[in-house]
């Protein structure tokens, strides 16, 4: 899995029993700069933001309430919660990424306690695509 980069890829979460689950356009904020911006000063999003390395977060400044999954090292999801403007998040001491979306979207995706979600950067994941 190694370290990020700042960039675009596609986040898996695997669907239950033979679904196919939900493919989702993801924006990675690995540098310092990147994960303190955030989602802040947007009014939507489309698909997620990961921020890598991270194991909290907070709300203040932001226009939107947000669903916050925390993320192990193995990208299982170890809590979901969300989270209205102005507020301040727990750190998780086992999360090692944090997964950001619009309130409400990671219900429909599946994101829940237990699963475990995988991360393609964009070179995979077109590359996968033109299989």
């Amino acid at each position: 899995m190694g370290r990020w980069r700042n960039g675009r890829g596609r986040l898996t979460v695997p669907g239950d029993g033979g679904s196919a689950g939900a493919a989702v356009p993801l924006e990675i904020a690995a540098s310092y700069r990147a994960r303190t911006k955030g989602l802040l000063g947007r009014d939507s999003l489309d698909g997620a933001m990961l921020l890598s390395p991270a194991g909290g977060v907070h709300t203040f400044r932001m226009r939107m309430p947000i669903d916050v999954a925390y993320l192990d090292r193995r990208l299982t999801v170890i809590a979901v919660r969300t989270m209205r403007p102005g507020r301040l998040g727990l750190p998780r001491l086992r999360a090692r990424h944090v997964l950001e979306a619009e309130a409400g979207a990671m219900a429909g995706w599946g994101v829940r306690v237990g699963v475990r979600v995988e991360v393609r950067v964009a070179a995979e994941a077109e590359a996968e695509g033109g299989r």
